[in-house]
């Protein structure tokens, strides 16, 4: 152990990663974020100098998410090589949606033991041909080709009123 302190450490080795990722190369770039692919692993980046007008995938130190889309990012190349972008953060913006609105979020509260899935308006779940819908008012629809409802205890169908066929 040098005796230094663990930040200054920490910001040394940042600044040794960063000269030797941008090492005869363009250094580092703002560039923008403009869609994700690969389920959402990989970022798609334009940046000026960079070889053709496609996006290029990009890794990326920051988790990233669809409401980036059209953000500035700062880029740095894994040993200088244009076609080796990766993302080091997001620059902050009031303008950065290139969009006349922002997608609408989903917000998920994921603690281990449950897990909370919430929107706005409407929430649907979907496989195939089956469906759960859930509304802002209250309303529930499940439709399917095929629905079962099983208990080993008492099943319940309650309602202000109940049709059946």
């Amino acid at each position: 152990m040098s005796g230094r302190d663990p930040i200054v450490e920490e910001a040394a080795a940042a600044a040794d990663l960063m000269r030797s990722l941008s090492v005869g190369g363009p250094g580092i770039v703002v560039g923008e974020m403009i869609g994700l692919m690969n389920e959402g692993r990989t970022a798609l980046v334009l940046f000026s100098g960079q070889e053709g007008t496609a996006g290029v995938p990009a890794r990326s130190v920051v988790d990233l998410h669809a409401s980036h889309i059209g953000s500035q990012v700062v880029l740095v190349f894994e040993g200088g090589a244009v076609g080796k972008p990766i993302i080091m953060g997001l620059l902050r913006t009031g303008d950065s949606w290139p969009l006349g609105g922002r997608p609408g979020q989903v917000e998920a509260d994921v603690d281990g033991e449950r897990l909370i899935v919430s929107a706005r308006e409407q929430l649907v779940l979907r496989c195939g041909k089956a469906s759960i819908t859930l509304t802002k008012a209250g309303k529930v629809v499940i439709q399917g080709t095929y629905m079962l409802s099983r208990s080993t205890g008492v099943n319940l169908i309650k309602g202000g009123a109940v049709q059946i066929n």
